[in-house]
């Protein structure tokens, strides 16, 4: 910044230079030609041709001519001048709103933490008006540009204090353990649905075991069925029983 500073101070100083040279050029061929015009002073003398044609007085014209463009760009020093003084006001313009804006930033980050503890409007901005001026990275700014960034604080102090520091940590550890909870819950649920489908996977190996059983019992009964008889047992069901009765068969004599 201190670079770009002194950049701009030297291009302003050339410039100044530069108008300074161009008027007295002007002024001096002014006054040369009028003095030229009274005949005190002799008029340029210079050999002008034009083909084979010789310009008589071929000095009068250049000299002249000179002359007229020097008072014209004398004319246009002004209108310049004036632009290089509203880019030179822009610019430090935009560099006051920088630091008061800097300036607020300060005042404003003090008044969330509650440094401020005056309630009238008057003390108020005394007080952060104090603090601005006692602040080390604030000593090189102007009076005018702290007392702005101290009214514009105080007229946001009701917004300082519903967003002081204070809330905002106790709004921040709200939201940072609701987000805690819910990330427990979620594994939670993750947790139960692996164990829904655990469970889903052993029901259906065991109905799948069930399934399996059923059909071993069922070609066991058959087989007895078939091997009994030849044993001489019978089956007799009982029309409301499921109970299976064996009936020894009398040996042969």
């Amino acid at each position: 910044m201190n670079g770009i500073g002194a950049l701009r101070a030297f291009a302003r100083l050339c410039h100044i230079a530069s108008f300074m040279l161009l008027a007295a050029l002007a002024l001096s061929l002014l006054f040369y030609t009028c003095l030229s015009a009274f005949g005190i002073t002799p008029w340029l003398t210079l050999p002008l041709h034009f083909g084979e044609i010789e310009v008589v007085n071929g000095g009068l014209y250049v000299q002249s001519a000179v002359t007229l463009l020097g008072i014209a760009l004398l004319a246009y020093l002004p209108s310049n001048f004036r632009v290089l003084q509203l880019e030179k006001s822009h610019r430090d313009f935009h560099l006051n709103m920088e630091d008061v804006a800097r300036a607020y930033q300060i005042c404003h980050h003090a008044d969330r933490q509650g440094v401020f503890s005056l309630s009238s409007e008057f003390d108020a901005v005394r007080e952060r008006l104090s603090y601005l001026r006692d602040h080390p990275d604030l000593g090189r700014l102007e009076s005018d540009v702290l007392t702005l960034a101290a009214q514009m604080s105080e007229k946001s102090r009701d917004i300082a204090e519903i967003y002081s520091d204070a809330k905002v940590a106790r709004a921040k550890k709200f939201l940072s353990e609701r987000q805690r909870e819910i990330e427990d819950q979620q594994e939670r649920i993750i947790d139960a649905l692996h164990i829904c489908d655990e469970v889903r996977k052993w029901k259906r190996q065991i109905e799948a075991e069930e399934d399996v059983l059923q059909r071993q019992l069922a070609r066991l009964d058959k087989r007895l069925r078939l091997i009994l008889p030849d044993l001489g047992y019978d089956f007799e069901r009982e029309e409301r029983s499921n109970v299976v009765q064996l009936a020894s068969k009398p040996a042969a004599e």
